[in-house]
């Protein structure tokens, strides 16, 4: 029995010896980022990363001031989800839905605990907020416009040939030729060295660009990350403090949200903290181009670019899906646009029918090709909240 634990005890040591070299391994590689990819992940059961790790992270406070309630709708909670809706939103496991009819909030469900205050991240829709702020920017002159040259912020690209060509509008739209890999769910990669390394600045400033600026459209999480570089170098402000200024307290947010940090700077590819009724106002303020309750916040021409794809950037055979960090499809019936992020998170805004709609949850369904050229999830969202919206309760 002794000689058995003894074994038993040489194996446990052997193991945790093991598993210290490999850590050991991966710090003096510089994947130290790793341990911690596991250790907010994997360890609390997620495969990749979830909606409240917030936890995880420093971050910054994007200040709400004074609040402005919902106005909400004559039929208010009065219509139904259609049971094809219903089923998508519980299969994928969302946690808020919300949809907003002629300014006016018409529905809002919750679900696991969730409310409308719980804070959840946006993933990629950040990026769309950090576009905002880029034509924001233009607008006060920090920046001169989306042709200004990407080097006059980030000088430590002048020595790159094709750096030197790249454009903030680059940036924004995706166009920039960044040698860049998006990947989400392997462990040692650039995108998760990004998500939860110590200093994505400075992991940024050793890469390079290897394709020409201003060609065909590539989706690069390194794009915004940049972007929000030469934000912060040209208004000397943090994101967070910059986004509170110019429109989170301007158009009335009812909370303060976060946006999670590496190193000094905030992830702008991925990682703003919010609620369900107030993401929904960044997609009331886009249908509105730029203006609230009379105010023009953001540029409205600005607010045209973002939403109008460049047929320059795809095939001639190919959806244009894309704009200024918005999603597209202007062949669906109505045409739409929105922010999406990795887990289904979305604003999507129906012009034609004057409509916001967001789902914020833990998974989503993927593209089926013969529905449209975006996430399938996207589809069901617009296509049945037509339905309950055409319905008189």
């Amino acid at each position: 029995m002794k000689k058995a634990i003894k074994i038993l005890l040489g194996i446990c040591i052997g193991i945790l010896a093991v598993i210290l070299l490999a850590i050991a391994c991966l710090y003096v590689s510089g994947n130290g980022y790793v341990v911690k990819a596991f250790r907010t992940t994997i360890l609390k059961g997620y495969p990749t990363t979830y909606i409240d790790d917030y936890v995880d992270f420093n971050n910054n406070v994007i200040r709400a001031g004074t609040p402005q309630a919902w106005e909400l709708h004559e039929n208010y909670n009065k219509i139904r989800l259609t049971d094809t809706l219903r089923k998508e939103l519980e299969d994928f496991h969302s946690v808020a839905f919300a949809i907003v009819k002629d300014g006016k909030l018409l529905y809002e469900e919750y679900w696991d605990g969730y409310s409308d205050s719980s804070l959840t991240n946006s993933f990629s829709m950040a990026k769309t907020m950090t576009v905002m702020l880029l034509g924001k920017a233009i607008e006060q002159a920090y920046v001169k416009s989306v042709d200004q040259p990407l080097t006059d912020f980030l000088p430590e690209f002048l020595n790159d040939s094709l750096g030197r060509l790249a454009t903030v509008g680059d940036l924004a739209s995706m166009r920039s030729g960044f040698a860049w890999e998006e990947e989400y769910y392997t462990p040692i990669n650039m995108t998760t060295e990004a998500y939860f390394g110590d200093d994505v600045e400075k992991q940024l400033l050793k890469l390079h660009f290897d394709t020409q600026p201003g060609g065909k459209f590539k989706y690069l999480s390194a794009n915004t990350q940049l972007l929000a570089m030469v934000l912060k170098r040209a208004t000397g402000k943090s994101l967070a403090q910059y986004f509170s200024e110019e429109f989170w307290q301007p158009v009335g947010m009812e909370h303060d949200a976060l946006w999670a940090l590496s190193g000094d700077i905030e992830k702008s590819f991925c990682c703003i903290y919010s609620d369900v009724r107030d993401y929904a106002k960044l997609g009331l303020l886009l249908l509105q181009k730029g203006n609230w309750n009379g105010r023009q916040i953001l540029d409205s021409t600005f607010v045209d670019w973002m939403i109008t794809p460049d047929p320059a950037a795809f095939e001639p055979d190919k959806p244009r899906t894309y704009a200024g960090s918005l999603w597209v499809d202007e062949e669906h019936n109505p045409p739409f646009y929105g922010m999406m992020g990795h887990l289904g998170q979305r604003i999507i805004v129906v012009p034609d029918e004057n409509l916001v709609i967001v789902r914020l949850g833990k998974e989503k369904d993927s593209v089926n090709p013969r529905r449209g050229h975006l996430d399938t999830d996207v589809y069901y969202l617009v296509d049945e909240t037509l339905k309950m919206n055409n319905t008189t309760p």
